[in-house]
């Protein structure tokens, strides 16, 4: 049966979180479909969808649900059919997809590098003894801790925007961003350094962009299928297998990177200890075909290292 394909009078319908950074990953996404398909961008209609982690912004993440926050809005939206695809940072994806939903497209992945950004420091290495550094994600907290637990960590959410004025407003001396975040705002200039993987591991699938559908539509599984990028699908295979097999959650920190060598993935993996006082590091190397259950075999290894009550929370 021939494709079926949108136009500006049917659209097909992206859904995404209303922030700048969500907003230009929906454009991306419009823009490589319109290529793929030589249509024009108006036969893809962005849909803004609010979700309960962009309204919420004065609280930790654990203490209002974790990563779900910023997904089960537009999850729902995909189910009563208001939008036909969703676009996703694929950090902030849960490991299992609602019933009906299906996560398996995945456009070339950016740099995975966390980046420095503070108006007075070049390197997190020159910040001060007993700094004020601002972050949100217990990850960063957790690894900033164990290497400097002289400095202090303040809660900071928001978008890019929110905690560059919060810099601005000397609430923290310095911050973490994504990389990836700054390059797709054009907003590069703004990490005085990025912070590489043998210091800081990423988040898991930090740097990708995902794009969910349902999994009974098969004019969009077609139409994905032909902007998926396979090299970035073998890398969040071993990440997110690897994330699975920890339980990992917004509530845990977990720090991971899969990285190919031809026809092999190399997995760096983390997990510490919410205060920063313990580190459980580990890697693995397997064939691609065998990226998911290595990421698996790693995961239990740490987890097993760990023992009871590793992630359990300690309030500063």
């Amino acid at each position: 049966m021939a494709l079926t394909l949108p136009s500006p009078a049917s659209p097909l319908k992206i859904g995404t979180r209303g922030s700048p950074l969500a907003v230009a990953q929906a454009h991306e996404t419009r823009a490589r479909l319109s290529r793929a398909f030589d249509l024009p961008e108006d036969a893809f209609e962005i849909v803004v969808i609010k979700t309960t982690g962009d309204r919420v912004l004065d609280r930790p993440l654990k203490e209002i649900g974790g990563k779900g926050l910023f997904t089960k809005e537009i999850e729902d939206a995909m189910l009563n059919g208001d939008i036909d695809i969703a676009v996703h940072s694929m950090k902030d994806m849960p490991v299992e997809q609602p019933e009906g939903l299906i996560l398996d497209t995945y456009l070339p992945r950016e740099d995975t590098r966390d980046a420095f950004v503070s108006l007075n420091h070049a390197r997190l290495a020159d910040l001060p003894e007993g700094a004020v550094l601002g972050s949100s994600s217990l990850r960063r907290r957790a690894q900033l801790l164990n290497f400097r637990p002289d400095l202090k960590v303040v809660e900071f959410r928001g978008n890019v925007q929110t905690r560059l004025k919060k810099l601005q407003d000397g609430v923290a001396e310095a911050t973490f961003l994504a990389m990836a975040g700054l390059n797709r705002l054009g907003m590069s200039e703004i990490a005085k350094s990025g912070i590489e993987p043998e210091e800081m591991l990423p988040a898991v699938a930090q740097g990708a962009i995902g794009i969910e559908r349902r999994m009974s539509d098969d004019r969009c599984a077609e139409m994905l299928a032909a902007i998926h990028d396979t090299p970035t699908g073998h890398r969040l295979a071993a990440e997110r297998a690897f994330l699975a097999a920890l339980d990992g959650s917004c509530e845990t920190p977990i720090g991971g990177l899969a990285l190919l060598e031809g026809e092999r993935v190399w997995l760096r993996g983390e997990i510490l200890k919410p205060d920063g006082t313990e580190r459980i590091a580990g890697e693995d190397r397997a064939p691609i075909g065998e990226a998911a259950e290595m990421g698996r075999r790693l995961g239990e290894r740490l987890r097993s290292q760990a023992g009871e009550g590793f992630f359990d929370w300690v309030q500063g």
